[in-house]
């Protein structure tokens, strides 16, 4: 049975109407179109009820006369699902539509500055999935310039409110469950102004419909198999403490909290890290793991445009990995976490032709000159996919839980970071944050940060037996986890076609195909069984980098010395000081 959206549409549609539609496509949620005036549900051949997307003002418009189609309003239950109402920007019209249709006493008011915290609504149908019995303190701004209900009427459910405003509402039109926000859609294809989304930028305009499309299309709609975490510790030696980092309180707090930690390694470092420590790391898998950051960790080392420059440091980042893997026995995830966070496009295109599988950064706008423009659908999607490279994005504690629950709700993992001198209370501030994000009610799996990227992938069932499966990572590790033999359809974007060398999983070769931006190739696989899919480029060819000078590598060594003295001295120094007086 196939889960299908009905968008009515005015009869020439608006602004609102077009960001609906491009929101259903973002999800790959199957559809069709009409307008609002060519009433009449069409047959669903799949024997499913259509969810009817449409604007508050058109929906009041033509609910009767869809009654009328359907002779009553149980044949007319029988046939929609759900309804989910958006505004199309009018606040007299939207409070009359929703009065209409719920009986009760509606209007709209404009702003809500005094409203500091709203509550998501833990509603019995999970209606709002990730995010429910949150509380969330929107931007300032944004509360100054928006629309909200003010109900008097005990038939309406507040699914999002604050003291005597709501944004999101349920309420019951004649049998049918039928959901309205207050605000107008994002526009999901509107330039990103900031370095990463921020859900209190945005949470009326975007919550509402995230949350109607993952409760009401939960299987054929894009979703992730699966939410998973990693915390990321940039900059550490493996030495028993770095800063405020002691490793045995960390694996203390990690068994007894449940959380996995990912060091980001500075590959210059791979000649001195503690035997003790290493011990730590090599019997406790399950909780250390070792990603590469960066190469010497120079400012704005992969931020440059010579392609065959950063090539070259990436190989000689990932042998001084490998070698530090051959003294210590650890093996570390074939990851990027770009130092600073800076990266350029020649580095994406140099770092697709290695043996990594992905990068990792906070900022997701390249260092370019002139970038690329990013928009919220990109930093949406699992991972941003626009550049050469895959690049999954990841947030620090303090961006609030809120972020790390919508992330969830699009299907995103939950990627945190710290430095060390996050840790300068015990690790308190720390272990408060895993508890909020271990509270959610989809609470993470916690991975390396390898298998983090490896699982992160969005599928969808249109047909028993058959899964649409997008990857974004370098390698996939798919698992069949239901009792059936499953073919799973793979495709990946990929612009560089002839770039690919093979793909393959551990025991054979895949045929592959070019389809519309995407290579394609399936896998049939019994149940409970996985595997892992590589898709490998050719090396770059051209000419060779003849290395690093002598005056950049004491440069080199003695940023590296000077970092690890503030560290290590400066910093515990000031904060002993900040906590005397």
């Amino acid at each position: 049975m196939q889960e299908k959206a009905l968008l009515l549409t005015a009869a020439y549609p608006s602004t609102d109407d077009q960001r609906a539609e491009r929101l259903l496509d973002f999800f790959g949620v199957h559809y069709l179109k009409r307008r609002a005036t060519e009433l009449g549900l069409p047959e669903n051949k799949s024997a499913g009820k259509y969810r009817l997307v449409c604007s508050a003002q058109g929906f009041a418009r033509v609910v009767g006369d869809l009654q009328n189609v359907s002779r009553n309003s149980n044949c007319l239950a029988r046939q929609i699902h759900s309804v989910f109402l958006y505004s199309n920007g009018d606040p007299v019209a939207l409070a009359n539509a929703v009065s209409q249709l719920s009986g009760a006493t509606i209007s709209i008011r404009r702003g809500a500055e005094r409203v500091t915290e709203w509550h998501i609504a833990n509603e019995p149908d999970g209606v709002c999935g990730a995010m429910r019995d949150l509380r969330i303190q929107p931007s300032a701004t944004y509360l100054r310039s928006g629309d909200f209900f003010h109900t008097d009427g005990e038939s309406l459910t507040p699914l999002i409110a604050g003291e005597d405003r709501a944004a999101f509402l349920k309420l019951n039109c004649n049998g049918l469950s039928v959901f309205v926000s207050s605000e107008r859609l994002i526009d999901i294809d509107a330039e990103l102004t900031t370095f990463n989304f921020d859900i209190r930028d945005h949470f009326f305009s975007a919550v509402p419909f995230v949350s109607y499309i993952r409760w009401a299309f939960p299987l054929s709609s894009w979703h992730a198999p699966e939410a998973s975490a990693c915390l990321v510790i940039d900059d550490p030696l493996l030495k028993p403490t770095h800063g405020f980092v002691d490793f045995r309180e960390l694996l203390s707090l990690m068994k007894r909290y449940k959380f996995s930690t990912n060091i980001a390694f500075i590959p210059w470092n791979w000649r001195r890290s503690a035997p003790e420590v290493v011990r730590l790391f090599r019997e406790n898998p399950e909780q250390f793991s070792l990603s590469v950051h960066g190469c010497d960790h120079t400012r704005a080392e992969f931020g440059n445009s010579s392609q065959q420059r950063l090539y070259w440091k990436t190989q000689q980042a990932l042998e001084r990995m490998n070698r530090h893997e051959s003294i210590t026995g650890i093996c570390h995830d074939p990851v990027m976490v770009f130092p600073q966070g800076i990266f350029s496009e020649a580095a994406m295109s140099a770092l697709k032709r290695t043996d990594l599988i992905a990068s990792v950064n906070n900022d997701i706008i390249s260092a370019d000159p002139h970038p690329r423009t990013i928009t919220i659908s990109d930093v949406w999607d699992i991972a941003v996919m626009c550049y050469s490279f895959p690049l999954f994005t990841r947030r620090y504690p303090w961006e609030g839980i809120e972020n790390f629950a919508f992330d969830a709700l699009l299907g995103k993992p939950a990627i945190a970071v710290i430095h060390h001198d996050y840790c300068s209370d015990h690790c308190a501030s720390l272990v408060n944050f895993i508890e909020q994000l271990n509270a959610l009610p989809c609470a993470p799996i916690w991975r390396n940060l390898g298998e983090v990227v490896r699982r992160c992938y969005r599928q969808r069932e249109d047909s028993p037996g058959a899964v649409e499966v997008e990857m974004y990572g370098t390698e996939l590790r798919i698992e069949n986890r239901s009792g059936q033999p499953k073919r799973f359809l793979i495709k990946r974007r990929e612009g560089e076609p002839s770039a690919i060398e093979r793909i393959c999983t551990e025991a054979q070769e895949i045929g592959w195909q070019t389809v519309d931006g995407h290579i394609d190739f399936e896998i049939e696989l019994n149940p409970g069984e996985n595997r892992v899919i590589r898709v490998k480029f050719h090396d770059l060819a051209g000419k060779e980098c003849n290395g690093d000078n002598l005056p950049y590598r004491l440069k080199a060594m003695l940023r590296r010395y000077l970092c690890e003295m503030r560290d290590n001295y400066v910093m515990p120094m000031r904060c002993r000081f900040a906590g005397s007086r």
